[in-house]
């Protein structure tokens, strides 16, 4: 478990008073729990397809961190969402995120 990952900061970031080291430490073990099941049925040579939400895969951290520390050689690929006003041309802070980005116009309804 690394605090120090970004991911993890603008979790208490975020939250504001209401985030506590106990709510990051929840996050990092969901992370590790999927890592590992992941790895548990992934098959070598077969396609292995894994949804999670954003916080647990942005930037490679969350779950690529757990995946990476236990399988060092596994080659894997994220997919985000983001929202822009300008869906022409991906905004800076969001360039790193995944390998693959969907950017959908901010005017979308959201149904969260």
């Amino acid at each position: 478990f690394d605090a120090e990952l970004p991911t993890y900061e603008s979790i208490l970031e975020m939250m504001g008073e209401h985030g506590t080291p106990s709510l990051v430490k929840a996050q990092a073990s969901k992370d590790a729990t999927m890592a590992h099941f992941i790895l548990k049925n992934y098959k070598t040579g077969k396609l292995f397809i894994h949804y999670n939400g954003a916080f647990h895969s942005d930037y490679y951290e969350g779950i690529g961190w757990y995946l990476k520390r236990q399988s060092p050689t596994l080659n894997y690929s994220t997919i985000s969402t983001v929202t822009q006003a300008d869906i022409t041309k991906l905004n800076a802070e969001h360039i790193g995120k995944a390998d693959f980005i969907l950017v959908i116009d901010e005017d979308v309804t959201t149904t969260y």
